[in-house]
């Protein structure tokens, strides 16, 4: 009897080198980045600002070119394809929850979940999905499905997000500082809730974050410094 296929790493960058600017106001962001993101993998970039996490972030999830080097997404490279296949390609396997929950102000949470599942569905053709009020039930946000962003607190603006993320039924989950603008409590329940939800759902998790609590909190660190890595980290 056959294995079975082993399925690609989820995201992965060989040899990464990305340049801001040129000449003497050049800024080298990452240098000579290797990284590998594993189906179901749960971890941190971390470091201080401007060590290159949240470029790493970006690049991981094909929103950032490197300069030099390959990145490429459930096996498939990157940099071959022209703009429009590589929306596509990131459609079909990234989703992003960034420090501001950045919804449109004018749609209600129901809405703001509804535009994006409607836009990867549309994308992914066959692919199921939640429906917005399942996901919005299960960040815990059944009774706000027709609040504006403006009348949500904080903690529940990053609710929806989440939502809205996980409406793009993603492989990969990319987290800039999540819970960086929330004040400690709310930040811990909304990081609570990332991680009980990539527990039920399995999509591999990343988390760009300055706070060594909520590095601690995943499975594996990686932590960079003036673009570079410098060190791996697991904990159980």
């Amino acid at each position: 009897m056959n294995a079975p296929p082993i399925a690609p790493p989820v995201a992965t960058c060989r040899s990464v080198t990305v340049v801001h600017g040129h000449g003497d106001t050049a800024v080298c962001a990452l240098t000579d980045v290797n990284l590998t993101v594993e189906a179901g993998q749960v971890l941190s970039l971390a470091g201080r600002s401007g060590s290159g996490k949240t470029t790493l972030l970006h690049v991981l999830g094909g929103l950032v070119t490197p300069t030099s080097g390959e990145v490429l997404l459930s096996g498939e490279p990157l940099s071959p394809l022209d703009t429009a296949a590589r929306t596509r390609a990131r459609a079909r396997a990234v989703a992003y929850v960034f420090q501001g929950a950045n919804l449109l102000p004018a749609f209600t949470a129901f809405e703001n979940v509804s535009f994006a599942r409607h836009v990867s569905a549309a994308d992914n053709g066959a692919r199921k999905h939640l429906e917005a009020a399942d996901l919005l039930g299960l960040v815990g946000l059944s009774g706000k499905l027709d609040n504006l962003p403006g009348e949500l607190s904080g903690g529940e603006s990053q609710r929806v997000a989440i939502a809205r993320a996980l409406a793009q039924h993603p492989a990969l989950l990319l987290c800039d500082e999540p819970t960086g603008h929330l004040d400690s409590d709310t930040g811990g329940r909304i990081l609570d809730l990332i991680m009980a939800l990539q527990d039920e759902l399995g999509f591999a998790l990343v988390i760009a974050t300055h706070d060594a609590s909520v590095a601690a909190r995943t499975g594996r660190v990686v932590v960079l410094e003036d673009g570079r890595v410098v060190a791996e980290e697991a904990h159980t």
